[in-house]
C-alpha cells in the first residue's frame, strides 16, 4: 500500500477511527512535523479538535538518524537503554543532546502555538498520530507525556510502521491502529509518492 501524500493517509486513517467522530471527549494530536498534517485531516473529517505534540529524536552519535531516544519540550521521555548500552554512547553526549533538543521544542512550539495554550488533556480520550513510525521512540515518548498530562486513554493511529515496532506500541497504548505494516521497510518515505519537508508556515496556518 503507498499514499499519495500524508493528507490521502489522514483521510484514510479518518475512515478507521470513525468510531471516535463528534465525541467530545476525544481530541487528536500530531507528532511535529509530519503528524500535524495527518491530524488536521482527521480532525476534519471527524470533527475533532487537533492540536500537535513536540517531540524531538535524540540521535545516535555516529549516526542521527538512528534513534536512540527521544524528548518533549519538557525534557522528559524515552530512552533505548539497550541500545545506549550496545553503541556505548557517553553519558555526557546523551545530557548536551537532550538539553539541545529541549531548546528546539520549546522554541518551536513558541513559534507554532503564539500565544495559545496547550490543549487541555486531562480526562481525555487522546488519538496521537504521526505520518509512519519506524523505531517507535518518539511515539514513545508522546504517549508518556500524554499520559503525564492525565489523558485517559491513549490511541495511536499511523499510516505504517515495520512489525516488530507495532509490536513494542501495543504495550504502551490503549487502542492501536495501523493501516499497513511489512518487514520490507528501509524508512517512512518509502510509503509515499510525495513526501515534502513540512515548512514552519504550514503548521502555523494549519493551528490557526
Amino acid at each position: 500500500m503507498y499514499y499519495k501524500d500524508r493528507a490521502e493517509a489522514g483521510q484514510k486513517l479518518a475512515e478507521a477511527l470513525k468510531a471516535y467522530q463528534n465525541r467530545d471527549d476525544v481530541i487528536v494530536l500530531g507528532l511535529a512535523r509530519g503528524g500535524v498534517i495527518i491530524a488536521a485531516e482527521i480532525g476534519r473529517a471527524l470533527s475533532l479538535p487537533f492540536d500537535l505534540i513536540m517531540v524531538r529524536k535524540i540521535g545516535a552519535p555516529s549516526n542521527p538518524e538512528l534513534a536512540i531516544g527521544a524528548i518533549t519540550e519538557s525534557g522528559k521521555g524515552f530512552f533505548n537503554e539497550e541500545l545506549i548500552h550496545a553503541l556505548n554512547v557517553p553519558q555526557d553526549y546523551l545530557e548536551a543532546a537532550i538539553q539541545s533538543e529541549q531548546a528546539l521544542a520549546q522554541k518551536r512550539l513558541a513559534l507554532y502555538r503564539k500565544n495559545r495554550s496547550p490543549p487541555e488533556l486531562k480526562g481525555k480520550r487522546v488519538i496521537l498520530v504521526d505520518d509512519g513510525i519506524a523505531t517507535g521512540a518518539t511515539m514513545i515518548a508522546a504517549v508518556r507525556s500524554t499520559r503525564e498530562r492525565g489523558a485517559k486513554e491513549v490511541v495511536i493511529a499511523i499510516p505504517v510502521a515495520p512489525p516488530d515496532t507495532l509490536k513494542r506500541m501495543e504495550s504502551v497504548a490503549d487502542e492501536l491502529i495501523c493501516l499497513f505494516s511489512t518487514d520490507d521497510f528501509q524508512g517512512i518515505s518509502q510509503f509515499y509518492a510525495i513526501f515534502p519537508q513540512i515548512e514552519d508556515d504550514e503548521i502555523i496556518k494549519l493551528l490557526e
